[in-house]
């Protein structure tokens, strides 16, 4: 018996997170960018997949290909690591992408912030396209507090205000503590990740209420008249507002990046990525007196746990990645191919 359309659309294939993440680094390269870079993005792209966080899997790719295509960003970047002060790291990214930046930084900020208790690292010049927490946890899981803010491309009205001004504009955040998991947040000063109104339209969903408006400044559920001349609305309002505006300061002011409405990409045609400026705060809490902060953390947890709550931040995460890791990162057989024909083309 032959498979219905509808079971040929649903059909999906399982692969290791090594397969993954070896066919994404071949897609990176076959598109201009050099073997480190591809394998920095195809590290990162595969964690998110692996963990759920589908907005910044490999369904942006695409977006990647396209970006790189249009000459906008700089696949080959090679990042220039600045020692500024003894609690101080700046890297210029290059026009490169900023996780490869990070990871040049990365020995530095941690020597630093080992042995200052606390360390910034400034990137700018850079290209942001990603989910925010792998770039925060990887320091909760040696013991230590990370904090990263990162702005983006135009797409947010300011709370009172009547055109769109500011990036989705993440802050991630991770904490260890002494008996688990990380403790990790990642969350867009947006009402909505712009990569779930992507996913919404491309599935013909509607959005909740509040999530943004359409070009006539009207509310709208539709993600379509948000991605078509519209703008999203920040979280909570006057709060969400100004926690966008700091991200603003942080992540561009201060790194020297782009604010979100400094850069102009109409001249590449096909451009995804957002050009502007990222900031990561990492502290060695092994520096404060007292009881461990680690058993500090887990007492929180303990009592959150007391108070009825059932969910950490992170924890769907989590077991979504323990999931993938016994049996495969679920894909779309079609999305597949797609990638195949990527990494071929």
């Amino acid at each position: 018996m032959s498979a219905s359309p509808l079971d040929v659309e649903s059909s999906s294939e399982r692969l290791s997170f090594a397969q993954l993440t070896d066919l994404l680094r071949q897609v990176f390269v076959r598109h201009g960018t050099s073997a480190e870079v591809a394998q920095v993005l195809a590290e990162n792209c595969a964690s998110a997949e692996r963990d759920g966080a589908h907005s910044h899997g490999v369904f942006r790719i695409p977006g990647y290909v396209s970006t790189l295509a249009s000459g906008w960003v700089n696949g080959k970047a090679v990042p220039v690591v600045e020692d500024v002060a003894s609690g101080f790291v700046r890297v210029d990214a290059g026009n490169g992408f900023a996780q490869p930046a990070l990871q040049a930084a990365r020995p530095l900020l941690v020597e630093k912030a080992r042995s200052a208790g606390i360390a910034l690292l400034a990137i700018h010049n850079s290209h942001h396209f990603a989910a925010l927490w792998p770039d925060v946890e990887p320091f909760a899981e040696e013991g230590l507090v990370a904090l990263s803010v990162v702005n983006s491309m135009t797409c947010v009205v300011p709370h009172g205000a009547d055109r769109p001004l500011f990036g989705t504009n993440p802050i991630a955040f991770a904490a260890p503590r002494a008996d688990g998991l990380p403790i990790v947040f990642d969350l867009a000063t947006s009402a909505i990740a712009h990569g779930d109104v992507q996913i919404a339209a491309r599935k013909g969903e509607r959005l909740p209420p509040g999530m943004g408006v359409d070009s006539l400044g009207q509310p709208t559920q539709d993600p379509k008249a948000i991605l078509e001349g519209g703008a999203l609305l920040p979280f909570g309002g006057h709060k969400g507002s100004a926690l966008s505006m700091m991200v603003e300061l942080l992540a561009a002011a201060l790194t020297g990046g782009n604010f979100s409405f400094e850069f102009n990409w109409s001249d590449h045609p096909g451009a995804r990525t957002p050009w502007t400026g990222q900031l990561l705060i990492v502290i060695d809490p092994s520096k404060t007196a007292g009881q461990s902060f680690a058993e500090r953390s887990q007492e929180l947890v303990r009592q959150m746990h007391a108070a009825g709550l059932r969910r950490l931040p992170g924890d769907r995460r989590h077991r979504t990645r323990a999931k993938s890791l016994s049996g495969g990162i679920e894909i779309e057989t079609q999305e597949l191919s797609r990638l195949r024909v990527l990494a071929q083309a």
